[in-house]
């Protein structure tokens, strides 16, 4: 082989293709605490499964003196790759050619493999680091974004689309990630922002970093746009290897299920006794699921962001289930607004993507106060209750304690459809507790009782006896079973083995109108 033949100028170009932004940008990029965007795409995908295209892809702009500087690549790597052994495509921008800045062709790179993840049916990952829309290109760069933001829209609930926020990503850029499924970022190295710190001064007169205006804990805790935060690109690589492994490839699959040592009959006698018999008194509802589950499978979904809902990822006998759960430890349960938002998001993805939903129920009813009914907390209720009602995947809902009121209703309830309905013994049904039903009920004779401490606390007791128990509903055929908690697990398996074939028919139409 000359040094002139066909394959050496091949093998040159290859060489050039890896080597990105050059030494210094690469060394840049590391002192930061950054990989490379080659470096991400090795850690993410199985060893040796890579395999890259349009490599040799440069910018076609001639404005600027930009025809005099072009990287082979263009600031993204694109390709298809396998994860846990099964296919994914994914692009991961680059951050040491022109900033990781979107132009045209930079654009059209991340169109391929979204075209052709959704025509072959798996998952696409963006990996996203990236200071915006090339300048010197103009609108042709804005034309860009709007072409992804199409796809993204067109794959949603067809394949699962995560995005690992790695560096900045800010203005129209944020959007994509937005309409993915999933979004993980990074801390103290990412960071998602409609305007910049500057841009915000200039408007508003707030001093404000990137960081506090849209870094990872902003995002996790208050703003709800991530779902994840790792502590480093290499953790955040491997969440998100973890992650896939609970999702089917498209939304014509089930999500893949795993052999399990974890005995499908085991009971946990620890369950009986959990929850507290003063109603009043907090308890984990971790600690339910934990123990409830398959050993160590509880996988959480934007667990720093409405705390007083879980939801998350687990598996069942190697089964993949969607877990939605009141947590008493946080706000007692109550549901509002961000709560209601979370769990929407959550059932839905479940119910596009063929994952059973299991409810642990223990919510006291719709958190009171001006600041909840001013925000919406009528219509933003409304979405969990109109992505329960939507979903037709399998769906199990356990009470473990209260179910008041309409929280009732929305949580996982017969009367939305849900597929079977079981109670613990000390559970709780009813419109609201029964010092607050009594008081209402028996008004009159409280206030006209020799005694109103005494009758209130008669009639309360007497409330509580009548009302406050699964067997009310039980005789309504709204409760399935009451149960013994130990046997919630093998309860839960057996209905799933039993609703593996379900098959629910809804109205033709184009789409329904969730209350957004």
């Amino acid at each position: 082989m000359t040094e002139h033949s066909p394959t050496a100028a091949l093998k040159k170009m290859r060489a050039a293709s890896l080597v990105g932004g050059g030494e210094k940008r690469v060394a840049a990029q590391h002192a930061k605490g950054k990989l490379t965007a080659r470096e991400r795409v090795e850690l993410l995908v199985d060893e040796g499964s890579f395999v890259e295209i349009d490599r040799f892809v440069t910018h076609g702009c001639t404005d600027f003196g930009m025809q005099d500087n072009k990287i082979l690549g263009d600031g993204v790597v694109t390709g298809h790759a396998r994860v846990n052994g099964r296919p994914i495509y994914l692009f991961s921008q680059d951050f040491t050619v022109f900033g990781g800045s979107l132009s045209e062709a930079h654009a059209n790179k991340i169109c391929k493999v979204m075209d052709q993840a959704l025509k072959v049916g798996v998952p696409l990952i963006g990996l996203c680091d990236s200071g915006g829309a090339r300048i010197q290109e103009g609108v042709e760069s804005l034309g860009g974004y709007a072409e992804i933001f199409w796809r993204n829209t067109q794959a949603s609930g067809v394949i699962p689309q995560i995005s690992v926020i790695m560096g900045p990503c800010a203005g129209g850029a944020v959007y994509s990630p937005a309409i993915t499924d999933f979004v993980s970022m990074v801390d103290g190295s990412s960071y998602m922002h409609i305007t910049g710190p500057d841009v915000v001064k200039s408007v508003t007169h707030e001093e404000v970093t990137s960081e506090d205006l849209g870094g990872s804990g902003v995002h996790a805790s208050k703003s709800g746009v991530a779902h994840f935060t790792s502590t480093d690109d290499r953790s955040a690589l491997a969440h998100t290897r973890a992650l896939l492994s609970y999702l089917p490839l498209n939304n014509a699959e089930g999500a893949p299920r795993i052999a399990c040592e974890d005995p499908a009959d085991r009971c946990d006698e620890e369950l009986d006794a959990l929850v507290p018999t003063d109603p009043q008194k907090p308890y984990d509802m971790h600690e339910v699921i934990r123990r409830v589950v398959d050993v160590d499978s509880f996988f959480e979904v934007h667990a720093d962001y409405a705390m007083n809902i879980l939801v998350g990822f687990a598996r069942l006998d190697g089964r993949v289930i969607g877990v939605v759960a009141n947590q008493p430890a946080v706000l007692a349960g109550c549901l509002d607004i961000s709560a209601s938002i979370k769990g929407a998001r959550f059932i839905r993805f479940c119910d596009s993507f063929n994952i059973p939903i299991v409810t642990f129920e223990d919510v006291p009813g719709f958190l009171p106060g001006t600041d909840q009914e001013y925000g919406g907390i009528i219509l933003h209720g409304a979405k969990l209750l109109y992505a329960y009602c939507e979903a037709t995947v399998p769906k199990l809902t356990v009470i473990t304690r209260k179910a008041y009121g309409g929280a009732y209703d929305v949580m996982g309830s017969k009367h939305i459809r849900a597929d079977l309905n079981v109670a613990w013994p000390g559970a709780m049904i009813a419109v609201m507790g029964a010092a607050g039903a009594a008081k209402i009920i028996h008004r009159a004779e409280i206030q006209s009782a020799k005694d109103p401490v005494a009758t209130e606390a008669a009639k309360t007791a007497e409330y509580d006896e009548t009302f406050n128990n699964p067997y009310k509903a039980a005789a309504r055929g709204f409760i399935d079973d009451v149960i013994e908690a130990r046997t919630t697990r093998p309860t839960l398996i057996r209905a799933l083995d039993l609703l593996a074939t379900k098959h629910e028919n809804r109205p033709t139409r184009k789409h329904g109108n969730i209350p957004l």
